[in-house]
């Protein structure tokens, strides 16, 4: 099942730039992250509700608060600068190069969860860095 929501996940991130360029081309680069932001924001709780997870909110941890805090600090940085580089920046390579993110995924994953990348993981990973700088010339 996992599989068919990391799917959903390309398919939308797809869509989410293309829009995103569309929407951007007469207006501040930090404005349309806002926008967008208080959009997801809305989504989100909306979701929250429907499926009736609220509930869970008091057993939120003090180190799962901070940790999902800094994460959404990331979150915030990645789209602001996203946003900028596709509203300069032709999406066709912005949005491949934003995916070199899975170099940073990758590595973080190995220093902290120990994770280990075969031979055939490592191939693919280099691979989709070479595509990717190959894009970009």
């Amino acid at each position: 099942m996992w599989l068919l929501f990391a799917f959903d996940s390309a398919f939308f991130a797809g869509l989410t730039a293309i829009l995103a360029k569309c929407g951007i081309k007469n207006i501040d680069s930090n404005v349309a992250t806002a926008v967008r932001t208080v959009v997801v924001l809305l989504f989100s709780w909306v979701m929250v509700f429907i499926v009736r997870s609220q509930t869970g909110l008091p057993e939120i941890s003090a180190r799962t608060l901070v940790f999902l805090v800094l994460s959404g600090l990331a979150t915030g940085a990645s789209w602001l600068c996203y946003y900028r580089a596709l509203q300069t920046g032709p999406a066709s390579v912005v949005v491949p190069v934003d995916k070199l993110s899975i170099v940073v995924t990758i590595a973080f994953s190995y220093i902290v969860f120990h994770e280990k990348l075969t031979r055939k993981g490592m191939l693919g990973l280099v691979m989709i860095v070479a595509g990717t700088l190959l894009l970009t010339i």
